[in-house]
């Protein structure tokens, strides 16, 4: 019996043949699956496409006839060009098209049938490209300014992307995201930085980007990014004028600045005291120029006070004077 059984097999593989099997597609992608068939008898007979683990249950996806209305009709196409053969068509492929699937022809008592096992995967990734989301000929960086880098890949589906630092030879994952951000709070120190893209069925690194601390600091600093495909510059000119507006202290200097800042505070609130009352104006001139000012005023007001007063005493004794000298004589 079972030998009987492996010889039917046998003969219908022998009437309906095709070239794939098994078939692994990408997302969003096509197949194609070409089969021959003994045209001499069943050239005539009507063929289908179905899906289902078993063939004697499997949902009929599209048929020669034309007769077959599903929800994935439209994606799915079967062709029966007689001699030249049978071809079946799937379009527009998604995760939900994986399984197997089946390649029959009508024919009575049993039909004539052979399986087709699909996988779908995602589109691998290609190599990531890296690129600024500001103009680096603008040389921000030399200013203290953030700037924010990008990492995207031109193919591959459900990419994912993770930013490393290297330092000192040794990798350090930074955070999962496409993009970078630099600013003065994170670049301490010369690195190299660089992406990678992955998704189920593959992974790819990007090309490395460097950045060079000149000037390291928490609210300003300057460094210097280089990425491939990127204009290359400088921060000479910044550097130097940030020499000339911060000169280094000498060392005399530096221990004053040391001592002052560990014991001589109330020194320094005397010292600021004073310099507030000789140097902040109330009408835009220095404090003790204005006391100067009123000063005088207040001298010239007594000085013309003792006139006044010495002038009105010698009218007083010029008058009593005339009195006396033109008083008339009385008679006897």
């Amino acid at each position: 019996m079972k030998t009987l059984w492996l010889t039917l097999l046998f003969h219908a593989s022998l009437q309906l043949q095709c070239d794939k099997g098994q078939i692994t597609a990408h997302i969003g992608d096509e197949f194609i699956v070409y089969c021959k068939y003994d045209t001499a008898r069943y050239l005539f007979s009507k063929k289908y496409w179905c899906r289902g683990d078993s063939r004697s249950t499997c949902e009929i996806l599209v048929d020669s006839d034309g007769g077959t209305k599903t929800m994935n009709t439209q994606r799915s196409l079967i062709i029966d060009q007689g001699r030249r053969g049978l071809f079946v068509k799937v379009s527009e492929l998604q995760f939900d098209d994986a399984g197997v699937y089946w390649v029959g022809i009508d024919k009575i008592y049993a039909d004539l049938m052979t399986s087709v096992h699909v996988a779908v995967t995602e589109v691998p990734v290609s190599k990531p490209r890296l690129w600024p989301l500001s103009a680096l000929v603008d040389r921000p960086t030399c200013w203290g300014q953030p700037v924010t880098v990008r990492c995207g890949c031109k193919e591959g589906t459900g990419v994912r992307y993770s930013w490393y630092q290297n330092t000192h030879h040794k990798d350090v994952l930074l955070h999962h995201s496409s993009d970078l951000w630099l600013h003065c709070g994170t670049v301490d120190k010369d690195s190299d930085y660089y992406c990678v893209a992955s998704n189920v069925i593959s992974s790819q690194g990007s090309d490395i980007l460097s950045v060079q601390v000149l000037m390291p600091a928490n609210s300003s600093c300057i460094y210097v990014v280089n990425m491939p495909g990127q204009p290359v510059y400088d921060c000479a000119d910044r550097m130097s004028t940030t020499t000339a507006e911060t000169p280094p202290l000498t060392t005399s200097q530096a221990t004053i600045e040391v001592l002052s800042d560990t014991g001589n505070q109330s020194l320094q609130i005397n010292q600021t005291n004073q310099d507030v009352f000789f140097s902040r104006a109330w009408t835009g001139v220095p404090l003790w120029y204005t006391l100067l000012q009123w000063s005088s005023f207040a001298s010239l007001l007594i000085f013309l006070s003792i006139v006044l007063k010495c002038t009105k005493a010698r009218h007083k004794r010029a008058k009593r004077k005339r009195q006396v000298h033109f008083r008339p004589h009385l008679a006897p």
